[in-house]
């Protein structure tokens, strides 16, 4: 019993030892590494940082997919008025940073400071490492950061959350993330003053259509060796953007591996010559203004030459002139020449005016940040007939995506022009009626005989318009073109009650790449994916 007693009082006598030492430790070795944390940490929490809003996905059935998360990350900080040595810290927390010994010594050299980020959203096992070493005035903590679950899919949309310029914590930077900043980013607090979270944010893009549309933009770029590609899907009857996906992409998780030039969004801030869809906006505004039908007739010689210079059609060679050819059959056979006679019959004022209203020359209102307008600036007095002819069918006029499909989108729902918008809690908004419900009937009546003609885009028991293009792509440096091409498609359906207007369209292929090959194909198995989604009835007796 004796001998029980004095080991039990041993074993205390031993574990006092070694709370005795590590408190000498902590007190006495580590002191002052403890001492300048505690500091450092009182210091970088004068400043709350708040939560942002997340930001949702919304499918059919109104079931909301989170698109942006809050996680908290590893951060690196340091308080260089409490390192001793500026040099000794630099070289020994380079290595584990990646950074030079240099840039962090004129960091750390700062003697006033007491507040510095060296890394956010550092992996866990640097921030280990960093906790190893126990650098007096470095030291690893954690805060809330921006995390994406979805990686690339809709990453030029999203944009990303980064460091603010003006305080403390994450901004948005492009994307909805700029735009919905002010509401995303809430209220940072104080050491007196509670922090409010940001208001989330939910959006019109179903999920399940983004997905299914970054599937087949992928597939085209790695079939085409595209060099970039976007496709847009929208409501035509709101103006509600159901997908938009453009390629390449970056990784918002990753954004400071990317360059610059990646964060822009090819829908909104990129404009191109939009080839051959051009012909269905041409051909409206001739019915409109009553110069046009459907059944007006021209003769087809396979060229014309204006002011020196020959249009030709892009079929000349293999098939030869079209003799008699009415307006229908020039949207059917996608005729030049058809074009550029419609272009003339309408009249150079009369058709200027009708491509602005379709809206090429301002801003959608879309809510997206850095939109830029479309270019019609060769649609002028002075300029000469062969530029009118060429704009006819898309050539020597710029548009954005966005202005494209919503301006499609206003002959698929009887001549409105919608605001397209990516916040839900928006309503529609027409922005003007464009042409009249007769007008826009018939030209719907044109795209739908293009497609069961061509019958590459044709889908069994539904009626579904369309137009191709494949636009030459100008020579920025010695002028004319390249002999690269943009093929599109845009289309909508069904068109007895229009759920969708699409456009797809890839860059930089060689000239020999008909869009009809390409991303005709790749508009079907969109549309039917969409029509299978929604569970739409079929609109059309099958023969």
């Amino acid at each position: 019993m004796v001998v029980r007693f004095w080991i039990l009082i041993g074993c205390l006598c031993a574990a006092f030892s070694l709370v005795v030492f590590h408190l000498y430790q902590l007190q006495v070795e580590k002191g002052d590494y403890y001492l300048a944390r505690a500091e450092s940490q009182y210091l970088a929490s004068s400043i709350v940082i708040s939560n942002r809003g997340l930001i949702y996905f919304t499918d059919k059935n109104g079931n909301r997919l989170p698109a942006v998360l809050n996680k908290n990350f590893p951060i690196i900080i340091s308080s260089p008025k409490m390192i001793d040595d500026a040099a000794e810290a630099a070289n020994a927390l380079a290595p584990v940073l990646g950074r030079t010994p240099t840039d962090l010594e004129a960091i750390f050299s700062k003697k006033s400071d007491s507040y510095e980020v060296l890394a956010r959203k550092a992996d866990t096992a640097i921030a280990q490492q960093v906790e190893d070493l126990t650098i007096k005035g470095v030291y690893a903590s954690i805060e809330p950061g921006r995390f994406y679950p979805l990686g690339l899919l809709a990453s030029h949309l999203l944009g990303f959350a980064g460091p603010s310029k003006d305080s403390a914590g994450e901004s948005g930077h492009y994307g909805v993330e700029e735009f919905y900043n002010a509401e995303l980013a809430g209220v940072s607090g104080t050491s007196t003053q509670r922090s409010a979270p940001g208001g989330d944010l939910t959006l019109t893009i179903d999920p399940n259509i983004q997905t299914e549309a970054e599937k087949v933009l992928s597939g085209l770029m790695s079939t085409y060796k595209a060099t970039g590609g976007t496709v847009i899907v929208e409501d035509p009857r709101t103006g509600k953007i159901l997908a938009m996906e453009s390629a390449p992409g970056f990784d918002p998780n990753e954004y400071a591996s990317s360059s610059l030039s990646a964060f822009l969004n090819p829908a909104t801030q990129q404009i191109y010559e939009p080839g051959s869809v051009f012909k269905i906006l041409t051909m409206a505004a001739g019915i409109d203004s009553g110069k046009l039908t459907p059944t007006t007739k021209y003769f087809d010689t396979g060229s014309l030459t204006l002011n020196g210079k020959t249009i030709s059609n892009y079929d000349l060679t293999k098939h030869g002139p079209y003799g008699w050819a009415t307006m229908t059959n020039v949207i059917e056979h996608s005729i030049n020449t058809g074009a550029a006679f419609a272009e003339r019959e309408i009249g150079r004022t009369i058709f200027t005016d009708y491509m602005h209203r379709f809206g090429f020359s301002e801003k959608t209102g879309i809510d997206l940040p850095g939109e830029i307008t479309g270019n019609l600036k060769r649609l002028n007095p002075k300029e000469r007939d062969i530029a009118f002819a060429t704009a006819a069918y898309g050539q020597g006029v710029a548009a954005t995506p966005i202005e494209l499909v919503t301006a499609v989108g206003a002959i698929a729902n009887g001549g409105n022009l919608m605001r397209p918008y990516l916040n839900a809690a928006l309503s529609p908004q027409i922005i003007r009626r464009v042409v009249s419900v007769s007008t826009a009937t018939q030209v719907t009546g044109m795209m739908i005989s293009a497609v069961d003609k061509a019958d590459v885009a044709k889908i069994g028991g539904y009626s579904i318009a369309g137009k191709t293009g494949t636009a030459l792509i100008p020579d920025f440096t010695r002028g004319g073109y390249t002999d690269k091409v943009i093929d599109s498609y845009v289309g909508f359906g069904p068109t007895s009650d229009p759920k969708f207007t699409i456009l797809i369209k890839i860059n930089g292929l060689d000239n020999s790449q008909l869009a009809a090959l390409s991303v005709v194909p790749a508009f079907r198995d969109l549309a039917q994916f969409i029509l299978n989604y929604y569970n739409i009835q079929p609109d059309r007796i099958q023969n």
